[in-house]
C-alpha cells in the first residue's frame, strides 16, 4: 500500500542509480528499496522550485496515483517528502513505448492491435470507475512493463489526470495533445471522461494504419479537423480493416460526447470481445512502416524542443492554470533584446479593445518576458518627457510627418510632441512572438500592473504618429498596412 511520509528520509530506505529521465523540475531515477531488493523507478522533484500552484499539481497527482491499482497502470508504491524534494516511487517499467515494441515486431495483425487497444480500454475503464480522467492518452505514455513477449501495456503520466464526480462536466480547462484533444475541449465546452475515449479512437485508429485522422501542419487547421470530426478510411490501407475495427472507431470518435462510447461499452464491443472470429489474423507490412515514420517524427519533434532548451515534449499543450501561473510569475524578467517590435502610433487613451492572443509554444527560453514596461506607459500617458527619455534609447529611430516622411534618429521630434500635446496614442505590441496586444495606453497599463513589471531599457525600434486632424499621408498608410497596424482617427 502506497504511503506519504515526511519523517522517513527517502536515502534510508532506498539505493539510487542510473536517471532514466528529466523533466523541468524533475529527474526519474532507477532504485532498489534496501531491505527487500525491489527495483522501482523514482520521481524526484525538486520542490524547492516550484510554486504554490506546482505544488497543488503535485500532491492532486500523488493521490490520483495512490488511488489506481490496476495491471495495465503504472503503479505508485511510495510518496515520501523530504527537505526540497518529493519522491515518488513507481513500479520499473523497462519495455519502452508500445509503438516503439510494435515496429520491431516481425509479425503485427489487426488482431494485435485488439489486444492492445483492449489493455488500454482496461486502463481507462479503471480510472473512470475511479472518477479519475486521465487527459492526456498519448502513444508516449502508453508503457511496456518488460522487454518480454506479451508483456502488459502500462498508462503512464497522470500530471494531467483530474478527479470528477460520477458523470460530472464541467470545464477543468484547456489540457492535452493537440491531435489527441476532443473536440469538446477545443470548444470549451464541458466535459469529462467521454475525452478519454475520444484518444482511445485516435490511437486506435493510429494503431491499424500507421498514422493519425487529423493532421495539419497548421495547428488552427488541425483544431478545425477535430471540431468537425473531419476523418475517413482512405484506400487501399483501410480496405483490409474489419467492418467492426471502423465500427468501433467511429463510436469512439463520436463529435457528441453523450454519444460517445464508454471505455466498459468498448471492452464489450464485438472486435474486442470476440477477437479472434472478428478482427483479421493478416499481417500489417504497410502499417509498421507508416508507424516507423509516425514514430520518427514524434522523436524529431521531442529534439527540436529540447535543442530550443526546453524540457516539455512539443507534443502536450500546458493546461490553462499554468498559462495564469507563467504571467502571474513574469516580474522584471523583460529584456530589450526580448523586445521584438513596438509601435507608438498616438498618446492619449483612446477606446480601442485589448486583444491577447496568448499561443506560447516555447515555455522555457530562459523565461524571458518580452512585454514593454509599465513605466513607459505611465510616461506618456502623464506626459512626463524626461521620464519617457530615461526608458527609450537615445537612439531610437522613427518616421515622422515634420520630417516629411524621412527616417530620423533621436528624441528631438518627441519632446515637440510632448511639449504640444497635440497627438494621441494607441499601442501595438508583438511580442516573443506569439503574444499580440492591440490596446489603448491606459488599457495596456492596466493589463501589466497586476505583473508587478519592474522598469527596464526600452528600445522603440519604429514610431509612426498619426495627426489629431487630418488623414496621415498615403506612405504612413502603407507603412502601418505592412506592420498590420489598425488606423485609428480622432
Amino acid at each position: 500500500m502506497a504511503s506519504t511520509t515526511t519523517c522517513t528520509r527517502f536515502t534510508d530506505e532506498y539505493q539510487l542509480f542510473e536517471e532514466l529521465g528529466k523533466g523541468a523540475f524533475s529527474v526519474v531515477r532507477r532504485c532498489v528499496k534496501i531491505p527487500t531488493g525491489q527495483e522501482y523507478a523514482a520521481k524526484i522533484i525538486n520542490t524547492k522550485k516550484l510554486s504554490a500552484r506546482d505544488h497543488q499539481k503535485l500532491e492532486r497527482e500523488a493521490r490520483i496515483c495512490r488511488l489506481l491499482k490496476h495491471p495495465n497502470i503504472v503503479r505508485l508504491h511510495d510518496s515520501i517528502s523530504e527537505e526540497g524534494f518529493h519522491y515518488l516511487v513507481f513500479d520499473l517499467v523497462t519495455g519502452g513505448e508500445l509503438f516503439e515494441d510494435i515496429v520491431a515486431r516481425e509479425y503485427y495483425s489487426e488482431a494485435d492491435a485488439s489486444h492492445c487497444i483492449q489493455q488500454i480500454l482496461e486502463s481507462v475503464n479503471h480510472c473512470h470507475l475511479n472518477g479519475i480522467v486521465h487527459r492526456d492518452l498519448k502513444p508516449e505514455n502508453l508503457l511496456l512493463a518488460s522487454k518480454s513477449k506479451g508483456a502488459a501495456v502500462k498508462l503512464a503520466d497522470f500530471g494531467l489526470a483530474i478527479e470528477v464526480q460520477g458523470e460530472q462536466q464541467a470545464w477543468f480547462g484547456f489540457a492535452g495533445t493537440p491531435g489527441y484533444l476532443s473536440p469538446e475541449v477545443l470548444r470549451k465546452d464541458p466535459y469529462g471522461k467521454p475525452v478519454d475515449m475520444w484518444a482511445c479512437g485516435v490511437i486506435l485508429y493510429i494503431l491499424l494504419v500507421g498514422y493519425p485522422p487529423f493532421w495539419d501542419e497548421d495547428q488552427h487547421r488541425l483544431y478545425q479537423q477535430i471540431k468537425a470530426g473531419a476523418y475517413d478510411f482512405p484506400s487501399p490501407e483501410w480496405d483490409t480493416v474489419t467492418p467492426e475495427a471502423k465500427d468501433l472507431i467511429n463510436k469512439m470518435l463520436t463529435i457528441n460526447p453523450a454519444k460517445r462510447i464508454t471505455a466498459s461499452e468498448a471492452l464489450k464491443h464485438p472486435w474486442i470481445c470476440q477477437r479472434s472470429t472478428v478482427a483479421s489474423m493478416m499481417h500489417r507490412q504497410e502499417t509498421v512502416d507508416c508507424l516507423k515514420k509516425f514514430n520518427a517524427r514524434r522523436k524529431l519533434k521531442v529534439r527540436k524542443k529540447i535543442s530550443s532548451g526546453s524540457t516539455e515534449s512539443s507534443n502536450t499543450t500546458i493546461e490553462d492554470e499554468d498559462v495564469k501561473g507563467m504571467i502571474n510569475s513574469w516580474k522584471g524578467k523583460i529584456t530589450s533584446d526580448s523586445l521584438l517590435c513596438c509601435h507608438f502610433p498616438l498618446l492619449f487613451p483612446s477606446d480601442v479593445l485589448l486583444f491577447l492572443c496568448l499561443f506560447i509554444l516555447s515555455l522555457a527560453r530562459k523565461q524571458e518576458i518580452i512585454k514593454v514596461t509599465e513605466q513607459l506607459i505611465e510616461a506618456i500617458n502623464n506626459g512626463d518627457f524626461e521620464a519617457y527619455t530615461k526608458i527609450c534609447d537615445p537612439g531610437l529611430t522613427s518616421f515622422e510627418p515634420e520630417a516629411l516622411g524621412n527616417l530620423v534618429e533621436g528624441m528631438d521630434f518627441h519632446r515637440f510632441y510632448f511639449e504640444n500635446g497635440v497627438l494621441s496614442y494607441w499601442i501595438t505590441f508583438k511580442i516573443f512572438p506569439s503574444v499580440l496586444l492591440k490596446a489603448s495606453s491606459r488599457q495596456l497599463v492596466d493589463l501589466i500592473q497586476p505583473c508587478q513589471l519592474q522598469k527596464i531599457k526600452a528600445t522603440l525600434l519604429t514610431c509612426s504618429y498619426y495627426r489629431l486632424s487630418g488623414t496621415p499621408l498615403p506612405r504612413y498608410n502603407a507603412l502601418l498596412r505592412s506592420q498590420k497596424i489598425l488606423p485609428c482617427y480622432r
